[in-house]
């Protein structure tokens, strides 16, 4: 039998480091597993699955009982094995091939095959920023087809206007809810733009040239080409970037971050509206019947 205290010494270990409250606090689930260390060491063996399969397709030497191991360890990581090969080697993606290889003796040879660092790294990257719009767009969807209900319950109960914080006109406080759906309405667009515009980085190689792969296939351009295109869909991707060097633009990543930080913004007046208003009394935020509005205790 385990011993209690050893199981609450290892609970416990996560607060003996720093955690962003982004995660701990604001995080739903699902998003904090799309950037979670799993998801990104699962991801990189799928695609090394990925791969192999496209690699076998197309007339390498690899077998369907090498596929088949790969596949069935692929969720098996030994965190602690690959950070001890991490430390040996001074190179993560190395030490989780070799961790894979230690799981998948038979197709140890043919992990990674051609690829270089950046065909797991920034293929994942594009995945988890892929999957990341993919959680958000439902719950943006969701925030305003309620604010739509609301501002329709409340179309014509009429509330003061302000302009520069200083009382002007009669509104309605559906009416204000409308400014609110208008700019997620605009963020919602640009989100579902950014997300139909993410392509694959693909199988370019160390470089972006395809030596790599042009070398494995004697030089038939057409069997590279088809490689990185059965990739791309194994992916779930439409496309792939046609030219990239050893990473894919980060352009794309300015691109992402571009349309949430609009979003961002669009939360933050939003938030800062119903703040002034509740000051004001025009406006009230829930409050829970066991919640604390303010830390301080009265003598």
């Amino acid at each position: 039998m385990a011993d209690p205290g050893t199981a609450e010494t290892s609970r416990d270990e996560e607060f003996l480091k720093y955690r962003s409250p982004l995660v701990s606090r604001y995080a739903s689930k699902e998003m904090a597993y799309n950037f979670s260390d799993r998801k990104k060491f699962t991801t990189w063996r799928k695609l090394w699955i990925y791969l192999a399969k496209a690699e076998k397709e197309l007339g390498l030497p690899i077998t369907e009982e090498q596929i088949q191991e790969m596949e069935t360890n692929a969720e098996l990581i030994d965190f602690k094995m690959a950070a001890e090969e991490e430390k040996r080697l001074r190179h993560d993606v190395m030490a989780h091939v070799h961790a894979f290889s230690h799981c998948c003796p038979k197709a140890a040879g043919i992990i990674h095959l051609g690829a270089t660092s950046c065909y797991v790294g920034d293929n994942t990257d594009l995945i988890v920023l892929r999957d990341g719009f993919d959680i958000l767009l439902p719950k943006l969807a969701r925030v305003i087809s309620r604010l739509a209900d609301f501002a329709e319950k409340y179309a014509d109960l009429p509330t003061l206007g302000f302009t520069h914080y200083q009382p002007a006109q009669l509104t309605t406080v559906g009416k204000r809810a409308c400014l609110w759906i208008q700019d997620l309405c605009m963020d919602m667009r640009n989100l579902e733009r950014a997300r139909a515009e993410l392509r694959f980085r693909g199988v370019k190689g160390t470089t972006g040239t395809q030596a790599s792969f042009l070398q494995l296939f004697e030089g038939n351009h057409d069997k590279v080409e088809e490689l990185d295109r059965l990739v791309t869909e194994m992916a779930g991707f439409k496309q792939a970037y046609l030219v990239t060097g050893q990473t894919y633009s980060r352009k794309v990543d300015i691109d992402s971050l571009s349309v949430l930080s609009s979003l961002g913004a669009t939360v933050h007046k939003i938030c800062t509206d119903i703040r002034l208003l509740a000051n004001l009394k025009e406006l009230e935020e829930p409050f829970e019947k066991d919640q604390i509005g303010e830390g301080v205790l009265q003598d």
